[in-house]
């Protein structure tokens, strides 16, 4: 391992990343390691890490490497490995595009929940910064059958059960402060319809296809946006107010609003969902290894 290894941070509505650029998937990154990078206090800080590698040179990617030349390998805050992350694809794209690897227009992402579509805006902001948003292609929304109930203190409520590539409870709250502090994981039953746990989402009504969420992030805790949950958000809502685009044929727009920001979220008459948002890179330096190997013992 060299004495030094880059990394890059970024967020995309607040949602934030510890970036370690890795093409040849030559770093061991075991979750004790990812976990101390992701630190606040004695690492770098972030949501999750976004490891990038061409899929060609990790083995659960090369399947998809006829498809999509980067792989991004997500974890989550605590080390553990998450399917998908969709604020984190916005900035893994907007990596590529720093490093050069790519430029404005459509890309292709692979993840452990499949090949997603990226388009980059060519628009920057008047500032001149790169802050163009960044749509992503989500998928089609799963929506397992059977009731499910979410909890926190004293209150419950039914929740809407979501697969956006991960697992998601969309609860609709009469206010966002009844999600407590979204410290601990809230309670869900039955157990039997998130055996590897899940993201939970709590929603209250901002206007006409207009919703503000909180969110427990599963590995994460509460965090400022999560990606695939606003996604899960919009089409809870829709349902729940009648629509379905793959019935009417019309598409549907939901504005969510999330603690760091606000994002886009579409359902077309297909069934792809994209979500449009920002994307920044904040900073950029260097890991020291010694550092590296003392924190994650």
């Amino acid at each position: 391992m060299s004495t030094r290894i880059p990394f890059l941070k970024g967020h995309g509505t607040e949602n934030d990343f510890v970036i370690v650029p890795d093409p040849e998937n030559t770093l061991d990154l075991p979750p004790a390691t990812v976990a101390a990078l992701c630190d606040r206090r004695a690492g770098i800080g972030g949501d999750g890490l976004l490891h990038v590698v061409r899929s060609a040179a990790h083995p659960e990617a090369k399947d998809m490497a006829a498809e999509a030349e980067w792989f991004m390998d997500y974890r989550n805050g605590d080390g553990s490995i998450a399917e998908m992350c969709g604020n984190g694809v916005r900035v893994f794209a907007r990596y590529l595009q720093h490093a050069g690897h790519i430029t404005e227009g459509d890309l292709a992402v692979a993840t452990r929940g499949g090949v997603k579509t990226v388009h980059i805006a060519k628009t920057v902001s008047h500032s001149g910064s790169a802050a163009a948003a960044v749509t992503v292609g989500m998928g089609k929304a799963r929506l397992p059958e059977g009731d499910v109930t979410v909890s926190v203190g004293e209150r419950s409520w039914p929740a809407r059960n979501v697969n956006m590539g991960n697992p998601h409870a969309v609860a609709f709250v009469a206010d966002l402060a009844h999600a407590g502090d979204l410290y601990s994981p809230p309670p869900f039953s039955p157990a039997s319809a998130y055996p590897d746990g899940v993201n939970v989402e709590f929603v209250v009504d901002r206007g006409p296809r207009h919703v503000a969420l909180r969110v427990h992030e599963r590995g994460s805790g509460e965090t400022r946006s999560c990606g695939t949950g606003a996604c899960a958000v919009a089409v809870a809502a829709a349902r729940r107010d009648g629509d379905d685009p793959t019935a009417t044929g019309t598409p549907v727009t939901y504005t969510v609003d999330v603690p760091g920001g606000t994002l886009v979220i579409t359902e077309r008459p297909d069934g792809e969902i994209e979500m449009t948002g920002p994307a920044v890179i904040v900073a950029e330096g260097e890991i020291d290894a010694d550092w590296l190997e003392n924190a994650a013992r």
